[in-house]
């Protein structure tokens, strides 16, 4: 079964049909039929930029049930350490936490494939293993 990384961004455009990335983003979202994974960072990330939207954290959590999101723990010692040692090394591109939450889960799962917004910083950043991150919006 194929699995994709989901990051910050495409959850709020999906979820705002106001969006200008809503359509590419529900397109690539609704053909899609395997495992969809992200962490906790994006989570509470996603949460605070749909705050303001009337039922939008209620609407995103729901997004969460029907797609069987895996929603990887992130918040352990040892997740932020291996976070803040990725943010360190990538201090030039910036690297922020949920970025760096979702690097070291496509390391522990064995994922490239991520659908994200960031261009620049999934672009620049690699596994240990050196693997370069697979745009799924550019494919």
């Amino acid at each position: 079964m194929r699995s994709w990384l989901v990051d910050t961004g495409p959850f709020v455009a999906y979820l705002n049909r106001a969006d200008p990335m809503h359509e590419p983003v529900a397109a690539r979202l609704e053909s899609f039929s395997g495992q969809l994974a992200t962490t906790g960072a994006v989570v509470t990330e996603v949460m605070h930029f749909v705050s303001d939207v009337p039922e939008g954290p209620a609407s995103f959590a729901e997004l969460l049930v029907v797609s069987n999101v895996q929603v990887a723990e992130a918040m352990q010692p040892r997740h932020i350490v291996a976070a803040a040692a990725l943010m360190t090394k990538y201090a030039d591109t910036p690297m922020d936490f949920a970025d760096a939450t979702l690097v070291a889960l496509a390391e522990q799962l064995g994922l490239t494939d991520i659908l994200t917004l960031d261009r620049r910083g999934f672009s620049a950043y690699k596994t240990s293993k050196g693997k370069r991150f697979r745009l799924v919006l550019d494919v």
